[in-house]
């Protein structure tokens, strides 16, 4: 996500970003998520789309015992934390702006015996991708929201992917070009919705790459 102020003046649903501390339970674990809404933006706070996904896969949507698993546009690092708890081998990204914030919200909540289950690494879609190799498994929360994004998005999901990884995109709809971006991935993979949360209007696609087609 990006990390820029947000004017919620006027705005009482926005108002619990303004806590320092969101607080859930997953996986057996207390999760204790540090929120910076005023300093950092949209990025430091928990959206619906990180939550509902991080219900999905605790309520076992997905098995992710020793799967590789790669979060993009962490934010805050719930999902990944979150991913981790549940056994998952994990690289949480985001760009080079959150990495702190970022670091702080795994410390605090990754026990130390799993430690070497997660790194942190920065990421910038579309850019240095050689740098990362592929994943059985690829999770993003309320990551399609930036029209300019999405061609980036698109490059980094291909590479990180093969024809046997998962990709979990957890979101609102808001808008058609939000539709239009998951039109784009059906050129590339196969995608289906296998969640609704009606309470926060989040939806959740899975997407998987197509088998290249033969020649004849």
């Amino acid at each position: 996500m990006a990390l820029v102020p947000y004017d919620d003046s006027g705005v009482p649903g926005l108002k619990r970003f303004h806590d320092s501390l969101a607080t859930y339970n997953f996986a057996s674990h207390t999760i204790r998520i540090r929120q910076d809404w005023k300093q950092l933006g949209v990025a430091a706070v928990v959206w619906d789309a990180a939550v509902v996904l991080c219900m999905y896969l605790e309520a076992g949507g997905i098995d992710l015992r020793e799967r590789s698993v790669i979060e993009l546009g962490a934010g805050t690092g719930l999902v990944g934390i979150v991913a981790a708890l549940l056994g998952a081998n994990v690289t949480i990204t985001d760009r080079e702006v959150a990495l702190e914030f970022l670091k702080a919200n795994v410390r605090d909540n990754v026990p130390s015996d799993l430690h070497d289950k997660v790194s942190i690494r920065p990421l910038t879609w579309g850019r240095s991708l050689e740098n990362f190799s592929t994943f059985d498994l690829i999770v993003g929360a309320d990551i399609i929201y930036l029209e300019e994004t999405f061609p980036d998005l698109l490059q980094t999901i291909l590479h990180l992917s093969l024809e046997h990884t998962v990709i979990l995109l957890s979101c609102r709809i808001r808008y058609q070009r939000d539709q239009n971006f998951l039109s784009t991935m059906k050129g590339h993979f196969t995608l289906a919705e296998v969640h609704y949360d009606s309470s926060t209007d989040v939806h959740i696609f899975k997407a998987q790459k197509k088998a290249p087609k033969e020649d004849l």
